[in-house]
């Protein structure tokens, strides 16, 4: 399965490649990983959450690392999931803000069997991808994942991401903005 997306955050391209590279951050924005360890030998193990309350996990290596450009992993020939990808973070056209691109590979447990179980149980993969940049764009913009009074625990069956529902601004804030 090949998987790319691409989301443009309104932080610098130093900052988002260095949130990023901070291996034990993606947890806060991707759905499925549950955690991600550095390991002695500078890999690091990865755990994730798999359809039917089961989970899968694998080693992984840098294997492309330019500061704020590019990053490439691979997994190892053990990991549950073989995978390997590819972020790309570039400058936008407005300046201020950076354009993130991912590239990533993996195979699917059970081949199209696995994906169209997948996809029954609403873990369509292109559209985890996205979710899982959208989440990023919120946690780098605004320190979390925003939720509102209608889903303040994500996605029901799992409860991703609970946040406090969204409050309506204190009266002194909305008259500031009313102003």
């Amino acid at each position: 399965m090949d998987l790319t997306a691409s989301t443009t955050i309104r932080k610098p391209v130093s900052e988002v490649f260095a949130f990023w590279r901070r291996l034990e951050n993606l947890p806060t924005f991707m759905a499925h990983l549950d955690e991600v360890r550095r390991l002695d030998d500078g890999g690091s193990h990865w755990r994730a959450s798999a359809p039917f309350g089961r989970s899968v996990e694998w080693d992984a290596e840098i294997t492309d690392d330019v500061p704020d450009d590019k990053l490439g992993w691979r997994s190892d020939e053990k990991a549950d999931v073989p995978n390997a990808g590819t972020v790309l973070f570039r400058p936008a056209p407005d300046g201020v803000s950076t354009e993130v691109h991912v590239v990533m590979a993996y195979d699917l447990p059970a081949g199209a069997l696995g994906k169209a179980v997948a996809k029954y149980f609403g873990e369509e993969p292109h559209q985890q991808l996205d979710d899982d940049l959208r989440r990023l764009k919120q946690v780098l913009e605004t320190g979390e994942v925003v939720r509102s009074d209608g889903a303040p625990w994500g996605k029901q069956a799992r409860k991703e991401f609970p946040q406090r529902p969204a409050q309506p601004l204190p009266a002194g804030e909305r008259a500031e903005v009313m102003a």
